[in-house]
């Protein structure tokens, strides 16, 4: 494991991360770079070795993380607020070792209490690793709140 780039993500994470969307510190350690093109959430990040799992790939809780902050974005994006996960469904495909990998979140439904999101992580070469789908509640707009 290159400890010295470990250490750096985590002090560039310590000293940049503020409490927001796209910002907050797992974002700036895991060095997401975030987007919102088509009614989609992409967000790209590298692959680094302190996040493989003892197998030498990346960790599924990497990926499952990835996947959920993607999809929480795009939800907030959409509706301005975020929202709560409420179920998380993911399949594995491929194993990912080394390059960047990306993430592309897009709404199956928009309702107005319940979401139904969906997600692809690719590699490099732009190959399926996983996929998730998701239902998430939907943020209350502020007047509407007991």
């Amino acid at each position: 494991m290159d400890e010295d780039l470990a250490r750096a993500a985590f002090d560039r994470a310590i000293t940049s991360y503020e409490p927001e969307f796209g910002v907050f510190f797992l974002a700036r350690f895991l060095d997401l770079h975030i987007d919102y093109p088509d009614e989609r959430c992409v967000i790209e990040f590298p692959v680094h070795d302190f996040l493989f799992n003892p197998q030498g790939s990346l960790h599924g809780g990497i990926i499952a993380t990835v996947m959920d902050i993607s999809m929480g974005h795009l939800l907030r994006h959409h509706y301005g607020q975020g929202g709560s996960t409420l179920q998380l469904n993911i399949q594995y495909v491929r194993a990912l070792r080394k390059g960047t990998a990306r993430c592309e979140a897009s709404f199956v439904h928009r309702g107005r209490s319940i979401a139904f999101l969906q997600t692809k992580l690719y590699d490099a070469p732009l190959r399926i690793a996983a996929s998730a789908t998701s239902t998430w509640k939907v943020p209350m707009p502020a007047g509407e709140r007991n």
